[in-house]
């Protein structure tokens, strides 16, 4: 199930779950376990505002379930109400609210922590790094990256903090090598094989979108344009990686073939409504329309026009555009 109907099916066996064990069970649990794996799996198929509101309402049902259940129970679900809170900061992040991102994603490394899930320490770290590099703040960047490879267990979970929160704030701050050193050290681990799904997961077209954007970062162009070729050829078409990657090889071509990089993003937003654009896509996108400021060339202009008409992800009431 991944349309809207199925989303909210899920929610409300959640509900039937707490109104048949007020106080908890261990089959409440089990579904919130499996309610956290439908959203990661999922994530990608729903527009933000979306998935956001049913992951809430779940989250606030098993928040009523909480206060008269025995310590194990409470332990068990306090885990799953942390896994809600990262996907509910991964959400607000994707619908350019850091501050509400930040809270979440708070919450969530506490409940990692308290309830000995490791792995749920080092995603929210990871994931808080995330945050503040889009604020452009490297000191808690690499300090939330660095926290988070404490708790990560070794393997893919380490190639993902490497990848996604420590190798951006490295190439920001001009430290190419170790920035070098955490690629290689990330790209021997995926050379494993080992792939996980899901917003949780970690799978190599995100690893290669990652270095990708070190090396635009670090102004190596040609570096990466290849990498985040690599990354479109293994991310499933028209899904947000596959736009992130798309739209990175768009900023790597903007100075040498400008037409081709504002025509390349002109197809992304033909083929993906504005809904399903990320904040994270339309940074990238406006990023791009500065670069092609200087460019005469109709696509660029054209680009500009399209981006000016985009509607907001979150109107001003607070509703979903």
């Amino acid at each position: 199930m991944t349309t809207a109907s199925g989303l909210a099916a899920i929610r409300e066996s959640v509900q039937w779950a707490v109104l048949e064990a007020p106080h908890g069970s261990l089959a409440l649990v089990t579904l919130a376990e499996a309610a956290v794996e439908h959203y990661a799996l999922n994530y990608s198929k729903h527009p933000p505002a979306v998935l956001l509101e049913e992951v809430r309402e779940t989250r606030n049902l098993l928040s009523t379930a909480v206060a008269g259940a025995d310590s194990e129970i409470v332990e068990g679900l306090r885990r799953q109400v942390g896994w809600l809170s990262a996907l509910l900061g991964n959400l607000a992040y994707h619908l350019d609210d850091r501050a509400g991102s930040r809270t979440h994603l708070t919450l969530a490394g506490a409940l990692g922590e308290s309830t000995h899930e490791p792995a749920l320490t080092a995603w929210a770290s990871g994931a808080l790094a995330m945050v503040a590099t889009a604020r452009e703040d490297w000191e808690h960047a690499r300090g939330h990256a660095e926290y988070g490879l404490q708790h990560a267990p070794e393997g893919l979970r380490r190639a993902q903090l490497l990848g996604w929160a420590l190798l951006p704030a490295l190439a920001a701050t001009g430290l190419t090598a170790e920035a070098d050193d955490v690629i290689d050290e990330s790209d021997a681990i995926m050379r494993t094989g080992l792939e996980l799904p899901g917003r949780f997961g970690y799978d190599r077209a995100e690893h290669r979108l990652h270095v990708a954007e070190a090396h635009l970062t670090l102004n190596r162009f040609d570096r990466a344009a290849a990498v985040a070729v690599e990354s479109i050829a293994v991310a499933p078409a028209e899904t947000p990686g596959w736009v992130a990657a798309t739209l990175v090889l768009a900023l790597a071509e903007a100075r040498d073939a400008p037409d081709q990089a504002a025509t390349r993003a002109l197809g992304v937003l033909d083929l993906i409504p504005a809904p399903r654009l990320r904040a994270t896509a339309r940074d990238r996108l406006t990023r791009l329309r500065r670069l092609l400021d200087a460019s005469a060339g109709s696509s660029a202009t054209e680009l500009a026009e399209r981006l000016r008409a985009l509607p907001d992800p979150i109107r001003a009431d607070g509703t979903a555009a």
